[in-house]
């Protein structure tokens, strides 16, 4: 990539969900683990609602209530009240059962490559996480390597908009052409970057093929080939 080969980088931020470790399968076992808390508690909730049931609940909030629409913890709390309130439960607590569901939702398995990587790039560069999911990288034990983190929360709009880009910039002091981001979702992370002036590496982990513009500055399929790219523009 012409930009970067002439540029320093300096920081290197990173989607997490579907990036560094398989988000669905997390997303399923969270979920079940929630599913048998309710039935021990509060069993009218799913004697009415199974799992899928529950998700789908969220976006029935984020139409209702578009101002917390980028926010995933919101949503599991609220489409879990609402749950509670249409079987009845008068004493419902929605905090107690999303924590269940969401310490396991931090139980995530790294693709074996990560951990190694992101310890080796920690070493030359500024790493951040940018996600749009809630993810929490203390928990997941991935605080040390990282920078900082970035959320909606965090900037009052999800990825692409260009805002989470723009204050990554912002805190470690660089600008977007000393940035490259990392990421699987082509609209969220390569686009949504790109619009900002910052590097992409499109991490593809199963072969997909690319459709539209602008094209990724490069496409791996593991963060060992980031590894390769970046030394092949820090050059």
């Amino acid at each position: 990539m012409s930009t970067k080969a002439a540029a320093t980088i300096k920081l290197i931020t990173f989607d997490l969900d579907d990036t560094l470790w398989d988000i669905w399968p997390v997303i399923a076992r969270a979920e079940a683990r929630m599913h048998e808390w309710l039935v021990e508690y509060f069993p009218r909730i799913p004697e009415a609602y199974e799992p899928l049931d529950l998700r789908a609940l969220c976006g029935e909030i984020a139409l209702q209530q578009p101002g917390v629409a980028h926010d995933r913890t919101a949503l599991r709390k609220l489409g879990l009240a609402l749950a509670a309130e249409r079987v009845g439960y008068r004493d419902f607590c929605s905090d107690s059962a999303f924590e269940i569901f969401y310490a396991a939702r931090n139980e995530v398995v790294l693709f074996e490559e990560v951990l190694p990587a992101l310890e080796r790039l920690h070493q030359r560069y500024q790493l951040a996480a940018l996600s749009n999911g809630n993810a929490d990288i203390e928990r997941i034990g991935l605080g040390h390597l990282f920078d900082f983190c970035l959320n909606p929360l965090d900037v009052g709009a999800p990825k692409p908009e260009p805002l989470m880009f723009r204050e990554a910039c912002r805190r470690a002091r660089v600008e977007p052409h000393q940035v490259v981001h990392v990421g699987d979702d082509p609209d969220h992370d390569v686009r949504g970057a790109a619009v900002v002036g910052i590097g992409t590496v499109w991490v593809n982990r199963g072969a997909k093929v690319w459709i539209g513009e602008p094209l990724p500055d490069a496409e791996v399929a593991t963060l060992e080939e980031l590894e390769t790219v970046l030394s092949r523009w820090d050059r």
